[in-house]
């Protein structure tokens, strides 16, 4: 029996209604110059939006993991660290270098913040493989995936090391970006600043960004077969021998490298089983359920069920990345994250939009044979805020010989930040006030509440609460050198 869905008016009504936006965007996406793969690669998650699909991904889908493969066990012998030395000449370094820390009141990458003896993030993580590669007798280059907002800036930085440098590749490359979708009309945002109406596609481009640009083929010409790629500002990612070798003796297309969830990742994504393909996947935090009062679903949060989450330290084969993109229209399909912005970033009573993003970890369920290798936390070393920025400064971490940022504590442990956001958020307050950075080698925790000025040397030990008595700004008192487990109002 035939269904009826309404009369040839009603079915235009809806046709228009789904497909005028998605011409829209094409539209937008064309003029921007973007390739037809990116703008295709669009089109099918704004269609899956349009939809009603939220990319929410459901306790029923998946099951948790066993026992992750761990570094600690793989590095005993040092045989995988001699075979990565040895195809350290194949490896190439990328770094995601599109933020631009405006969380932390920046207006340009924040890869270049000073953060470590006078050096940026960017010169360590340089001065890393130069030293690498000097060592190993190879020519390791490092390359930046960039935004619109970063690119300029990130060239010009790169200029201080022509070494890195490699067979007149560019230095950079730009990811591409996607239209912002209005909340309530589900058309393509239209802001007098045409910049308003563009978003980061999120890290998952990254894939078409090295295919697009034509560096992916050049570096396969050149010999150049493995990619390890890593936040810009997380220093803990390190090149490691090791894992280059785990990667290649398993012959895996793709690495995530992770780490043990504890209650402070309980509200960002992990790992996990597909039930129907048993291959492993990533869920982010836009995509796990929420409750009826919005939160993200009790089973996100429990880090006993879900117990490893992904550094964003990823390792690739890159023949593999560009055959699998072959297979599928000239991108790596990732899963769509739907993030709800507003359209101003700076301004919450601007008009809300959705933010079509994927991410770079997805692809681990993309590839057939994709593994995961469970690290230290001392690989994870994200400077997201000034809290983790005030950790980096300080002596609980050191600079090696060779450039790498390593935890001073025998046990490799850190402490844990608590500035308060009022007087600490931003940048500027944060240097305002702390013009002596205290010595956390052997704390657990420093808390801070309220206008506190460091302006003097002194020790946290254990876990310490620093507290103003008022409203105007304080010192620690000129006789107290070190603080240990207590409480201190000043």
């Amino acid at each position: 029996m035939a269904v009826n869905d309404g009369s040839d008016e009603q079915r235009e009504v809806r046709r228009t209604a789904m497909e005028v936006p998605v011409e829209q965007a094409r539209t937008r996406m064309r003029a921007a110059g973007l390739p037809n793969s990116v703008i295709k690669n669009f089109e099918n998650l704004f269609t899956s939006v349009r939809s009603g699909d939220s990319g929410v991904i459901g306790e029923e889908e998946i099951e948790p993991l066993d026992e992750v493969e761990a570094l600690t066990a793989i590095s005993s012998s040092g045989k995988l660290a001699e075979l990565g030395k040895s195809l350290l000449g194949s490896l190439v370094v990328v770094r995601l270098n599109g933020g631009l820390g405006t969380t932390m009141g920046l207006n340009r990458a924040k890869s270049l913040l000073v953060v470590k003896e006078g050096l940026t993030f960017n010169d360590i993580i340089a001065k890393q493989l130069l030293t690498m590669g000097r060592d190993a007798g190879v020519h390791i280059p490092l390359l930046h995936m960039t935004s619109f907002s970063t690119d300029g800036d990130i060239r010009s930085f790169m200029e201080r090391y022509p070494e890195l440098s490699y067979s007149g590749l560019p230095t950079t490359f730009q990811q591409h970006k996607h239209p912002k979708i209005y909340l309530d009309t589900m058309l393509p945002a239209t802001e007098v600043d045409d910049d308003l109406n563009w978003n980061p596609p999120g890290h998952g481009d990254m894939y078409s960004a090295l295919i697009e640009s034509g560096i992916a083929a050049r570096l396969l010409e050149l010999g150049k077969r493995y990619l390890f790629v890593a936040n810009a500002d997380n220093l803990g990612a390190t090149v490691d021998p090791c894992i280059l070798g785990y990667l290649a003796q398993k012959k895996a297309p793709f690495l995530m490298e992770t780490a043990e969830r504890t209650f402070a990742d309980s509200k960002g994504g992990h790992l996990a089983r597909r039930r129907a393909t048993g291959r492993l996947l990533l869920r982010e935090s836009g995509q796990a359920p929420t409750t009826s009062c919005g939160d993200l679903s009790p089973e996100f949060r429990d880090i006993s069920l879900y117990r490893h989450f992904n550094t964003n330290n990823i390792w690739l084969d890159l023949e593999e990345v560009v055959k699998t993109a072959a297979e599928h229209e000239g991108i790596i399909p990732l899963p769509l994250i739907s993030n709800r912005k507003t359209v101003n970033p700076r301004d919450r009573s601007s008009q809300k939009v959705i933010q079509i993003e994927t991410a770079m970890g997805a692809a681990i369920e993309v590839f057939a044979g994709a593994c995961a290798l469970q690290v230290p936390r001392t690989r994870f070393a994200p400077v997201k805020s000034n809290n983790d920025l005030l950790v980096v400064r300080s002596d609980a971490f050191e600079l090696s010989p060779s450039f790498n940022l390593v935890a001073a504590a025998a046990e490799g442990s850190l402490p844990s930040v608590q500035l308060d956001p009022q007087y600490f958020g931003l940048l500027s307050d944060f240097e305002a006030r702390i013009k002596v950075v205290p010595s956390l080698r052997n704390a657990r925790a420093l808390v801070v509440k309220g206008d506190v000025l460091f302006d003097r040397a002194v020790t946290i030990v254990g876990s310490v609460t620093i507290a103003a008595s008022g409203p105007v700004q304080s010192s620690i008192p000129a006789e107290i050198q070190c603080l240990q487990d207590q409480e201190l109002k000043v």
